[in-house]
């Protein structure tokens, strides 16, 4: 049988299929994403062998798709052990006592979304952060008489902030990966977009605040925080010195692996000093991750984490989608599916807008961050380097959207996850997450500025005249 290029009703149903079952087995059984992408893998197989595939080129499109995800899942497995070894030093407990620390009334709104930003990005989760510090802030907010609606979506905003500008974040290792480039590069270009949403985004929430200034509230939920950090952890001002690292690394452009493993170093070095802890302890905190047991119920569920061994959740996920991507991208059925998209799409700005509308429906039909992040990615990253994007434009847009409207969308599992935790209604606070639906925004309007977009081999972003 001849091998021959795929339909386009074929690639569509190798489409289909995974949306129905990460659908079904996300929204109606709470599943995790894992078997349901290893079901759609395996059918994009058969559709691979209908096509006119061997079962070996099926088999090698798979480990090539793995291949391409190999330096994401390093990155991962270190920064496992880097959120451990932070953990245990007291670095992470430093960065959140601090944060705690700027709290006042008369700003409160604009405090929340600052604290909750340091607090994801010490930890590198929107979910950890938002189901501890954020649950804590909520019920300040109460007593403040600030509607939970607006509570909840500085919130939002904040630990959705720290998830994407975080090197320790999975979805900010698995964005460039799809795309093509590395961490450090990621975020030094997402940054001046992000900077200007999150800068509305304060501005907004300080102007909302006004309204509740004069409200005098009960601050014992927080000192209790700090209190129970105090008597658990030293806390001091040279234990900033691991992050200001890492990000000068990020500045001087060092690679990302051994940039994070500077940061480990650090963090190995200041656990003895700093807390007293001994070379097993650093061991068992790599791997296994750090338990915190301080008796405070937020701070222990906050910094219970990190370790090698919670890595492998992130790691064979991606593992698993990119069986699926290289599968439909060495078969041909993702390349039927983006030529039928990009027909109408003969400008930069289109094809970024394009991104990240696909990041949307994405989030909203396969009801899962990770895949709204790596589907996409292996969709159009040969479409940005045909016209000579460097991948940290595609990886950008990625990030923008798929990991920022997963919290916006009543079923997917991050808009789950917040209501069940937050008590508030995605329908509710969705107008209120600001950075959440003014980032991919901002990422389109500034593509047409050149901003959002960067030719290859070129460190300045390009100049876009016009959308023609």
């Amino acid at each position: 049988m001849n091998v021959r290029k795929p339909y386009i009703y074929e690639a569509i149903l190798s489409f289909l299929f995974l949306i129905i079952v990460m659908g079904i087995g996300i929204a109606k059984f709470e599943a995790d994403p894992h078997i349901p992408m290893l079901f759609g893998t395996a059918f994009a197989a058969l559709m691979a062998l209908k096509i006119g595939y061997k079962w070996e080129d099926v088999e090698k499109s798979m480990y090539d798709g793995i291949m391409q995800a190999l330096q994401a899942i390093i990155i991962l497995a270190i920064i496992g052990v880097l959120i451990g070894v932070w953990l245990l030093s007291g670095v992470v407990p430093t960065m959140i006592y601090y944060g705690l620390s700027i709290l006042s009334p008369s700003i409160f709104l604009v405090a929340t979304v600052i604290i909750c930003s340091i607090t994801s990005l010490a930890t590198g989760t929107s979910w950890g952060a938002a189901g501890t510090i954020g649950l804590a802030l909520m019920g300040i907010a109460q007593g403040l008489g600030i509607p939970a609606p607006i509570a909840a979506g500085a919130i939002i905003s904040g630990v959705y902030f720290g998830d994407k500008m975080s090197p320790l974040s999975d979805t900010t290792n698995l964005a460039p990966a799809m795309a093509g480039t590395d961490v450090f590069t990621h975020i030094k270009f997402m940054l001046p977009t992000t900077l200007i949403s999150y800068g509305i985004t304060l501005i907004l929430f300080l102007i909302i605040g006004f309204r509740f200034r004069g409200a005098q509230v009960d601050f014992s939920v927080i000192e209790q925080i700090q209190s129970g950090l105090q008597s658990s952890f030293k806390i001091s001002p040279l234990l900033l010195i691991p992050p200001v690292v890492v990000i000068v690394a990020i500045a001087k452009k060092v690679p990302a692996i051994p940039g994070i493993f500077i940061g480990i170093i650090l963090g190995i070095i200041f656990a003895p000093i700093f807390q007293g802890a001994n070379f097993g302890d650093i061991l068992s905190a790599s791997y296994g991750g750090f338990v915190s047991n301080t008796g405070v119920e937020a701070i222990d569920g906050l910094l219970t984490a990190g370790g090698l061994e919670n890595m492998l959740y992130s790691i064979s996920l991606t593992i698993i989608a990119m069986m699926f991507g290289g599968i439909m991208e060495k078969t041909g059925q993702l390349e039927v599916i983006v030529e039928a998209l990009l027909k109408r799409v003969k400008s930069i700005p289109g094809l970024i807008a394009l991104t990240i509308a696909t990041c949307i429906g994405s989030n909203a039909t396969m009801p899962e961050q990770y895949i709204s992040i790596v589907v996409p990615g292996r969709m159009y990253a040969p479409a940005y380097k045909e016209r000579g994007l460097h991948p940290k434009t595609l990886s950008n847009a990625l990030e923008s959207a798929g990991t920022l409207t997963s919290a916006l969308i009543p079923w997917n599992t991050c808009g789950v996850f917040l209501y069940g935790v937050l008590g508030v209604s995605t329908t509710a606070y969705f107008k209120w997450a600001f950075f959440n639906y003014l980032t991919p925004i901002i990422v389109i309007l500034c593509s047409f500025t050149g901003l959002a977009v960067a030719k290859l081999n070129e460190d300045k972003p390009l100049k876009v005249k016009s959308a023609k």
